[in-house]
């Protein structure tokens, strides 16, 4: 059933693109339809879910290449099945969202449900090199819809998001070839790189393997200071793609971390943790900064995407630092890693539909061209809002339990550097708030009207009612990621 939700996208795509008589009224609820299932099918695996002896549940293991040891190894645990619920809530939301979309809507489709194929593939993969084939179709996917429905600046933003993140996925290659080449026998199956644990006592050999993916995953994250690519990309990319881009793309870097980095270099990760919580640390502090330097609304949720990720990567780097004392705060700083990954995908996805909205009415970003759109807008407003104060970690959302939980189980391994750290929530709060009343509250400045549409509010609506959800009642989420993150 696994590869059914995995592989139904990208049989849709083909069926779409072999039907050229199609309208694109057909396309576009085809589309939406196809997602919905996918969603329908994902809620039956959660339901279902049971983990075998393995610790993943609904796996299954082909022969795919046994020359070089790599199979079709796929199945869910703690750790992903969370995320392959996030990307098929995403995906639902952005068909619906793109329901007025008419500029080649047939190729959009295809390319939506094609990478929707492509991270969910990632997330189930327990293969090496099945997970760098969906790692990499993921930046081919995205580059063409940056390319082919961005804004003016598209084409450079698209190039330069493809550039560096194809150049992050080469490092990536040749960490996992050290890996292979260390296993013994040679393998590129997670499982069995877990248990073998190639690179012990292989010294510099084992910290150059390591660097080689960690630099491949911080870029896709992104972390500082390999994280320039992002805020182009997302400013010139449609409304649509920067949700999947921020919610689903980025994700595939901070899962990295806790699914290959950690379980297959244990020692590794362990000495080098200090440097792992520092880049957090760095990234939290610089993402709020920037962002609250900011003018350009999309611009500024783009800054406060590197900031979020920021904390998983604290989180991820502190549990090493912790290796040796308290389990509990372990299992806490990765159980809140993956639980602001979800968060933030629903939060900072919110965001971006709804920045589209605002381009929508008012043709530009600019926070200074708007003022008084809550008496204007006032359904808009609202919704906004409820993201807006989603996003700076109140109680009540998700976000505030990913954060407590990454500052409870961290604040141990370093209390003053993640101290500092804490510094970030306050700026967030101040640009989220800043922004807020410059671009709703005041004296109007721009005359704009229509509020949100039907289909506006179905699809970014959902997505704030989980974040509710999680804020008040998270034990459904945990209940599947603490045992995961206390195997880890």
């Amino acid at each position: 059933m696994l590869s059914i939700v995995v592989f139904l996208p990208v049989v849709a795509a083909l069926a779409l693109l072999a039907a050229p008589g199609a309208s694109d009224r057909v396309v576009r609820w085809t589309w939406v339809a196809v997602s919905a299932l996918v969603l329908a099918l994902v809620v039956a695996l959660w339901i279902g879910y049971s983990p075998g002896a393995s610790g993943f549940g609904y796996e299954t293991q082909v022969n795919w290449i046994p020359t070089v040891g790599s199979g079709y190894h796929v199945g869910v645990d703690g750790l992903s099945l969370p995320l392959v619920a996030l990307t098929a809530v995403l995906f639902l939301s952005c068909a619906v969202y793109s329901l007025r979309e008419t500029h080649r809507v047939r190729s959009l489709a295809a390319l939506f449900l094609f990478l929707e194929t492509v991270c969910l593939g990632v997330f189930v993969a327990l293969d090496l090199l099945l997970f760098f084939v969906f790692f990499d179709l993921s930046i081919v996917g995205m580059y063409f819809v940056i390319a082919g429905w961005g804004h003016s600046g598209a084409a450079r933003a698209a190039v330069k998001f493809f550039l560096y993140t194809f150049l992050g996925s080469l490092a990536l290659l040749l960490g996992f070839i050290g890996l292979y080449l260390a296993a013994s026998p040679h393998t590129f199956d997670m499982l069995d790189l877990t248990r073998q644990d190639p690179m012990a006592g292989k010294g510099a050999v084992a910290v150059l393997v390591m660097l080689a993916i960690v630099v491949g995953l911080a870029v896709k994250t992104p972390t500082v200071p390999v994280h320039t690519w992002l805020p182009p990309a997302h400013v010139d990319a449609p409304a649509a793609g920067s949700a999947i881009l921020a919610g689903v793309l980025l994700k595939m870097g901070t899962y990295g971390f806790v699914r290959i980095a950690m379980p297959i270099l244990p020692q590794t990760w362990r000495a080098y943790a200090p440097v792992i919580l520092a880049v957090g640390i760095v990234s939290v502090l610089y993402g709020a900064l920037v962002a609250l330097a900011q003018r350009d609304f999309k611009r500024m949720i783009a800054y406060t995407s590197v900031n979020h990720m920021g904390y998983v990567v604290l989180a991820v780097g502190a549990a090493a630092m912790l290796a040796d004392t308290e389990a509990q705060a372990r299992q806490l700083a990765v159980t809140g890693a993956v639980t602001q990954m979800v968060s933030h995908g629903l939060i900072t996805g919110a965001l971006f539909l709804l920045s589209g909205v605002l381009f929508e009415r008012g043709k530009t970003y600019d926070m200074a061209s708007y003022g008084g759109l809550a008496r204007q807008l006032p359904a808009f407003a609202g919704i906004t809002a409820v993201a807006v104060f989603a996003s700076l970690g109140l109680p009540g959302f998700s976000g505030f339990i990913a954060e407590f939980q990454i500052f409870t189980g961290s604040i141990g391994a370093a209390p003053v550097p993640v101290g500092f750290a804490l510094l970030g929530v306050l700026i967030t709060a101040v640009l989220f708030l800043r922004a807020y009343q410059q671009v709703f509250l005041g004296p109007t400045k721009t005359r704009v009207a229509g509020d949100l549409t039907l289909t506006e509010t179905v699809a970014i609506g959902p997505l704030m009612l989980l974040a509710v959800a999680i804020g008040l009642f998270p034990r459904f989420l945990l209940d599947v990621i603490e045992p995961a993150a206390s195997v880890l």
